[in-house]
């Protein structure tokens, strides 16, 4: 009999761990708040390994349980967020040095900004080599295009976000 009971609640949980959305994993998405807390594992409970403070950071979604999102930034850190905290608008960052931002997608266009490493960026469209983002400067928004491979937060076969 009690091998039936625990039979039953491994297979709730599994159902539960199955069921808990039907989007893709994994999947990019962004930070909702300025600060987020981090947990090693699926619930508040949970000790907090980590904190991110930063609004708009795109995140990829690698594992669900229930209403808990593990997460996976652009150096690797995972840990477990409420899904609350995310949101399913697209960023992305901007790897390792200075970028172009070019007027459309070709290497010979003119360059309209330059974005550091760290920059976060809406993720608008991708075209082959290319992808489509907008940033927030001084002066106000600026849409450009820049080399797919200079950023983390979308899939190699994306197009649409």
């Amino acid at each position: 009999m009690i091998r039936i009971i625990c039979l039953c609640l491994v297979l709730l949980t599994a159902k539960s761990f199955a069921e808990s959305t039907a989007l893709p994993i994994p999947r990019y998405v962004s930070l909702r708040a300025n600060a987020v807390n981090i947990h090693v594992g699926p619930g508040n409970n949970y000790p907090i390994d980590w904190r991110f403070i930063r609004q708009g950071l795109p995140v990829e979604v690698i594992a669900e349980f229930d209403t808990w999102r593990q997460i996976r930034d652009w150096q690797g850190t995972q840990g477990w967020v409420h899904k609350t905290l995310l949101s399913g608008k697209r960023t992305v960052w901007v790897l390792h040095k200075t970028r172009n931002l070019r007027k459309d997608p070709d290497e010979k266009s003119k360059v309209v900004a330059q974005l550091e490493p760290g920059v976060i960026a809406k993720a608008i469209e991708c075209q082959n080599k290319w992808c489509k983002v907008e940033v927030v400067a001084p002066k106000g928004r600026i849409k450009g295009w820049i080399k797919r491979r200079c950023l983390w937060g979308v899939y190699s076969n994306e197009v649409k976000f």
